[in-house]
């Protein structure tokens, strides 16, 4: 995770972000401020839990509003491999640290390759990591929602490095009364161990959707249907992860629990246990919430 120095609204991402908002009246030191309160407040919440994380600070060298979101531009694998994605955002490109992973080492984590996809954004093509694909590790499945953050065929370039069968379809949102992509997947979908939670009805093609339940059915997930208006509010950008012992718990921001209905509480709490935070200044700015905070390390320790 990355602790924020300059965290405000990102203008370059905005343009098809649609879940950011412009704070009025506030100075973006104080947004800053408010955000690295959240973040302190969350991690430490994790810690407390038993799950390991590595806190990395942001640097002053460029202007990086979003790189508290590290899991668009860097992804960790069990085989010891490192993926580095093209983001859509100029600014966000300057997110990119080889120090991050000079840390990792230190830390035991072994690092043997790195697959680096980002020479796609001369050409304009994009791929932003666990953000634009959702990763079923399990089962060895990716799901993609194409947009202009998510490349077709970079994504499947990406399914064939790693070994994943791809499942791409679209989701959509509706804005000013019209259907516009949704910028990133795991805004709208989560895949655990044993369950998944997605927003059905922003899969508008039918055949899509029934593809969609076919492979969750293949892999025996139970499937939590949340609406648009839960989607807004955070509910399908939500990470499990494992604590001391291999506890599983399902991570997501205060304002996505808030949104969740008793049933659906209960359903997730079937498979493991809920921990929230309130993310509310950079779920606002950011338009990212509680999954977009954390890149997780798959990568195997040295022995």
């Amino acid at each position: 995770m990355i602790r924020p120095l300059n965290f405000r609204m990102n203008e370059q991402t905005a343009v098809n972000n649609y879940y950011q908002k412009r704070i009025e009246n506030i100075f973006p030191a104080s947004v800053n401020a408010k955000a690295q309160k959240e973040f302190d407040t969350y991690v430490e919440k994790l810690r407390n839990f038993g799950i390991n994380v590595i806190v990395v600070s942001d640097t002053n060298e460029f202007d990086t509003p979003d790189a508290l979101f590290p899991n668009n531009w860097i992804s960790f694998h069990k085989e010891g491999t490192v993926a580095l994605y093209p983001m859509f955002a100029e600014n966000r490109r300057l997110e990119r640290r080889e120090d991050v992973l000079v840390q990792l080492e230190e830390k035991g984590f072994l690092i043997d390759n790195v697959v680096d996809y980002t020479s796609a954004e001369e050409e304009g093509f994009f791929l932003e990591g666990t953000g634009s694909m959702v990763l079923d590790r399990v089962n060895n499945k990716a799901y993609c929602a194409l947009s202009p953050r998510a490349d077709e065929e970079l994504f499947i370039e990406f399914c064939e490095d790693f070994e994943y069968t791809p499942v791409i379809f679209n989701a959509n949102q509706t804005v000013n009364n019209k259907r516009e992509r949704i910028y990133h997947t795991n805004v709208m979908m989560c895949v655990a161990e044993t369950f998944v939670v997605i927003c059905l009805s922003s899969v508008d093609d039918k055949t899509e959707r029934k593809n969609l339940l076919k492979h969750f059915k293949e892999d025996g997930k139970k499937v939590i249907d949340i609406t648009e208006e839960q989607v807004n509010n955070f509910a399908g950008n939500m990470l499990q992860v494992r604590g001391k012992e291999d506890e599983r718990f399902l991570i997501m921001s205060d304002a996505a629990l808030n949104s969740l209905t008793q049933s659906q509480k209960a359903q997730i709490t079937n498979h493991c246990r809920i921990i929230s935070s309130s993310l509310e200044t950079i779920e606002i700015c950011g338009g990212g919430s509680a999954r977009c905070m954390m890149a997780e390390v798959f990568l195997p320790k040295k022995i």
